[in-house]
Order: C-alpha cells, then sequence, then structure tokens
C-alpha cells in the first residue's frame, strides 16, 4: 500500500488553482478535488477520490494539533494556509455527512486601484485623516481585495500606525511609509471587539476591521471613527441602503437613535461591488458607492434610508456611482454581455430603462 505524501499532494493541488488562474479549492472525503476558476467549479476527475483518511491527513499539514482537536471539537475552523511563502490561502474545515470537508480561498497579492479595476475616488477616500468607509457585499466578491488596495495606498504615501484585526489574516503587508500590525482573532487575540478597544491605547491611526460581528464591535467602530480615527470594515450586505439598516437594526431599540447620530456624522461611505463575468475570461468588479452628504446624512438621521438608493441615482456629480450605470458602462465598452448585467442587477426594472 502506497503511503501518500498529503504536503506535496495539497501543494500540487494549490499549484492547479494558481496555474490555472483560479480562486478556490474543494475538497472533500467521498469525492475528487474541485476548483473554481473564473466563478466556475471544475471536477479534477483525473485525480483519485479522497477518504476521511486523506482528509485528516491534509488537515495535519494545514493545522496544528490544538487546532486540529478545536475543529473535531466544534466541528468547523477559520484558518490561513502559508504556500512556500509564495502565496496564501484563507480556509475553513467543516463536516457533512460526518466527513471531512475544506475549501480554500487563494489570496493573491495586494493589487492597485487601477489594477483591480476600481474607481480612482477609493484612493480619495484611502488619504482622509478620519471616518468610517465600509466595503459591502455577498461572500466571494473582492471586499477583502478592495481594502487592501485602498490599506495598501496608505501604507506607501503616508506614514501611519495601521493596525488590521482579522479572522484569519488574509493579505500580508509589508511596511512602507506606515507601520502595519496585523492581528488575528484566536492567535493575536481574543476577539474583535476586545482587540478593537484596545487600539485605543495603540497609537493608532488607521484601522482595519475584518468583519463586523456583533453590536459592540459596530459601537466601537463608529466610536472609533468619530474621535480622529479612519476606519475600514466590510459587511455581508446587498447594498448602501440596506447596510445602514444593518447596522441600526442590530441595536436595541433604546440605542437606535443614538447610533444613527452617530453614523449620520462619521460615515464616509458605502461601496458596494459585485465580481461578474468578463466576456474575454476572468472577472470584473461593478459596484455602487454611496458618499455621505448633508443629504445622505439627514436622510440617516431622519430614518427615511429607503430614499438612498435615489441620492445615489442623481448623486453622480459629487462622484456617487448607482450599480446599474456601472453594468451599462460595462456592457458599454464591451467587458460583460447584457445578460451578465441583467443578472447581476438589484434593479432590473430600472437596467431595462438604460439599456
Amino acid at each position: 500500500m502506497t503511503t501518500i505524501d498529503y504536503k506535496k499532494e495539497l501543494e500540487e493541488l494549490i499549484l492547479t488553482v494558481i496555474r490555472e488562474n483560479g480562486s478556490d479549492l474543494h475538497l472533500g472525503a467521498g469525492r475528487s478535488p474541485v476548483v473554481r476558476v473564473s466563478g466556475e467549479l471544475i471536477s479534477l476527475l483525473k485525480h483519485s477520490v479522497y477518504s476521511q483518511e486523506d482528509m485528516l491527513g491534509i488537515l495535519s499539514e494545514v493545522l496544528p494539533k490544538t487546532k486540529i482537536d478545536d475543529f473535531m471539537k466544534n466541528q468547523e475552523l477559520d484558518f490561513s494556509y502559508d504556500f512556500r511563502g509564495e502565496a496564501r490561502l484563507r480556509g475553513n474545515a467543516f463536516f457533512q455527512k460526518g466527513l471531512i470537508n475544506m475549501a480554500f480561498r487563494l489570496i493573491p497579492k495586494v493589487k492597485t486601484l487601477k489594477e483591480l479595476h476600481l474607481p480612482e475616488i477609493l484612493a480619495d477616500i484611502s488619504r482622509k485623516k478620519q471616518g468610517f468607509f465600509l466595503v459591502v457585499g455577498p461572500v466571494g466578491q473582492g471586499k477583502s481585495t478592495t481594502l487592501s488596495a485602498m490599506i495598501n495606498l496608505i501604507n506607501n504615501e503616508r506614514a501611519c500606525n495601521i493596525i488590521t484585526i482579522e479572522d484569519p489574516i488574509e493579505y500580508i503587508y509589508t511596511s512602507n511609509k506606515s507601520i502595519i500590525n496585523q492581528r488575528e482573532v484566536g492567535i493575536d487575540t481574543k476577539d474583535f471587539h476586545v482587540a478593537l478597544k484596545s487600539v485605543f491605547r495603540e497609537d493608532v491611526n488607521v484601522i482595519m476591521i475584518g468583519e463586523m460581528r456583533t453590536p459592540e464591535t459596530m459601537a466601537t467602530a463608529v466610536t472609533a471613527a468619530e474621535t480622529g480615527h479612519l476606519v475600514f470594515s466590510t459587511l455581508h450586505t446587498n447594498n448602501a441602503s440596506q447596510t445602514i439598516n444593518r447596522i441600526i437594526d442590530s441595536f436595541p431599540a433604546g440605542q437606535q437613535d443614538q447610533i444613527r447620530a452617530q453614523l449620520s456624522a462619521s460615515l464616509l461611505g458605502i461601496f458596494s461591488q459585485r465580481l461578474i463575468p468578463r466576456i474575454t475570461g476572468g472577472q470584473i468588479p461593478a459596484y455602487e458607492l454611496l458618499l455621505n452628504n448633508n443629504a445622505v446624512s439627514n436622510l440617516i438621521r431622519e430614518k427615511l434610508t429607503h430614499e438612498i438608493d435615489v441620492v445615489i441615482e442623481t448623486g453622480m456629480e459629487s462622484g456617487m456611482v448607482d450599480l446599474n450605470r456601472s453594468l451599462v458602462e460595462l456592457v458599454r465598452v464591451g467587458e460583460i454581455s447584457i445578460e451578465s448585467a441583467r443578472a447581476y442587477s438589484l434593479n432590473p426594472k430600472g437596467l431595462e430603462r438604460m439599456i
């Protein structure tokens, strides 16, 4: 019986993902490996089917024994994996039907806003001294990638103390003009909220919170933005108005007016994005951008967030971007098909009027 070298096995699979310009790798007991390339799942059928023992072998290559014990007890675990110092992967291990599965997401090198086809106005936001800026969208739509470009722009232009709080750490930064301290939940800190409270004693200028999961984290983030810090974070929401409602609704009724007032004053903007399949292969972002101005601030305070979509549609001159307009522009320049634009639009009727 041949003994499998699980380290070599995993590395060859990761090389396949890199070579094929893929984004994800899926491994599970009872099936062959699967990779995602340009949004499509492709089974590596020439590859042998993994057993539960094989999955345990691969797991032991990516996690120390203490973490494997945690996984067996809690039945799911987030982790990151360094591939030969050349690439990093974000991973999640979980059970299905009693069998071990793993999903890996390849974290590309930090790119510039231009390389990512993102608007130059995000550079202007990165140059602000204080305020709260959110990048939102469903899972896997490039939120972390956008934030990494903004953080690295600050790193290359300004002397700031930047602290990131992540679970797990994704993009690795090399300090340039700034100091960058990256803290991983579960390794460097107990949780997001504890780490966020302690940044006030760490002489910080810029804070990046990987994800706002609790009202306590949201409240502390908004307070940090009010007290002279530039704060970035993400939420799994679809658009700007839904994001504001999600934040406010996560607080008890008695606290909602206060958070509404704080948000109306400290919010810089909300960037919502989707990765759309390109006609030539690969993906390109379509986006919505809300910028906080007097009109938006009043709508937040006066509980009229449902009117924010109209403000975005009519706010082009002040730099705002409507998702439909972004989609139509991508169709116009031949980057995406009309069918893709229709599929990703949150307001298909409005899109039809513009095409």
